[in-house]
């Protein structure tokens, strides 16, 4: 071993120096070079630091710069995001993203640029004026329709959701609110009367029931038992008209 060369390292160096740092790395870490002013150092580290991607070898573990342009790549010539002011495109940065295209600023893709979709047109309405069904004869009809894909920034924009046309209809007379709420109140009065009238008459019923009732078991009572008259014919005694 060379005398600047140490096995007893940290940091996961399997074997260093005082001036470069780690010079191998134990297994399964990886060995990357980090400049520090006009000094490079190895340091051994589980996983590569961003703008690097690894790559395994039998004797080493090393990590790799990506293209200038990208952020993280999985391989040197596939970029998995780009730096700011690049698109990524099937791991390629681009200034410009390709015809059919549109670039997404929120993930910083090419994306396929998607157009609104509707559903379909709902049946008429009834023929309507100012919110009311009669008392007209020409009035207004709709119908409304949803959005169920909302286009994207260069995607065709949605049509009108809602359309109206004329209609004629029978005009016939609307019942006015306070006369018909005044009709059902009354009724509802006079069936609560009626019902009040034939719960009196029942109780008065029973109750005229209950007091012949009394007034019957207190006259068997007070009054005595009469007498049963004898039978005339067994107390005659029978005429011998033999002589």
């Amino acid at each position: 071993v060379h005398p600047n060369v140490s096995q007893g390292c940290q940091g996961g160096c399997a074997t260093c120096s005082d001036y470069n740092g780690c010079l191998s790395c134990k297994p399964r870490l990886f060995f990357v070079l980090e400049r520090i002013g006009m000094k490079q150092i190895g340091v051994c580290l589980s996983s590569c630091p961003s703008g690097y991607y690894g790559t395994r070898y039998p004797d080493i573990n090393k990590c790799a710069k990506c293209k200038a342009d990208c952020d993280t790549c999985f391989t040197r010539n596939f970029c998995t995001k780009c730096k700011s002011g690049f698109y990524l495109f099937s791991g390629k940065c681009l200034e410009k993203c390709p015809d059919g295209l549109e670039a997404n600023n929120h993930t910083m893709e090419c994306t396929t640029v998607v157009h609104c979709e509707t559903s379909e047109w709902s049946p008429w309405s009834p023929c309507m004026k100012k919110g009311k069904t009669c008392g007209f004869k020409r009035g207004n009809e709709v119908r409304v329709r949803e959005i169920v894909q909302h286009p994207s920034a260069r995607g065709n924009p949605c049509p009108a959701t809602t359309e109206s046309r004329k209609c004629i209809v029978q005009r016939k007379r609307c019942q006015k609110e306070g006369k018909g709420k005044k009709n059902r109140e009354e009724k509802r009065k006079k069936s609560n009367k009626d019902e009040s009238k034939e719960t009196r008459q029942e109780s008065k019923g029973r109750a005229a029931r209950r007091q012949n009732r009394e007034q019957r078991e207190n006259n068997n009572k007070t009054q005595p038992k009469k007498r049963k008259a004898p039978n005339k014919e067994q107390d005659l005694a029978p005429v011998d008209t033999a002589h």
